[in-house]
């Protein structure tokens, strides 16, 4: 369900996407504003779940080395609701840092993180090898990682 975000919100969520541990008297400073009704704009958006949680983005190679694999493949399903055998089973793994389900030539895409090849050997054996309702699935191993935000654009409406 949508939740109708004006263009004060719109700012205020792309300031706590740059930075989720801005106070709100520096946010209200940054917006002209007073305190009170960037906190109460921001209580609702929380509320609303358009906020859902604040969380501290981790550079994952300066904590240890690390490869990002990403995974393709097609589902055996006969009826939508299978599905979520598989989705329950990938919520249970770790290394599965993001899953989508997908239109056009593959069913769904893992992102998966893991140490090394050695370690993604032994991951896809017993674990993704273990996926129920899995046809295939192809890996591609990310050589460079260019870009990687989770910060949200904003379409105007």
């Amino acid at each position: 369900m949508s939740v109708h975000i004006d263009q004060v919100d719109r700012k205020i969520l792309k300031l706590l996407q740059e930075d989720a541990r801005m106070g709100i008297k520096t946010i209200a400073a940054q917006l002209n504003m007073t305190k009170t009704p960037v906190y109460e704009r921001i209580k609702r958006l929380e509320k609303a779940g358009v906020i859902t949680k604040y969380v501290a983005l981790i550079d994952r190679k300066k904590i240890s080395p690390s490869m990002i694999v990403f995974l393709s493949g097609a589902l055996k399903v006969s009826a939508f609701e299978q599905i979520q055998e598989f989705y329950d089973a990938v919520e249970k793994i770790p290394e599965i840092t993001a899953c989508y389900l997908m239109g056009g030539e593959n069913d769904f895409l893992l992102k998966v993180i893991v140490k090394d090849l050695d370690a993604y050997n032994l991951f896809y054996a017993q674990k993704i090898a273990t996926l129920p309702r899995v046809g295939y699935i192809r890996s591609s191993f990310v050589l460079n990682e260019t870009k990687n935000s989770t910060a949200l654009p904003f379409f105007d409406e």
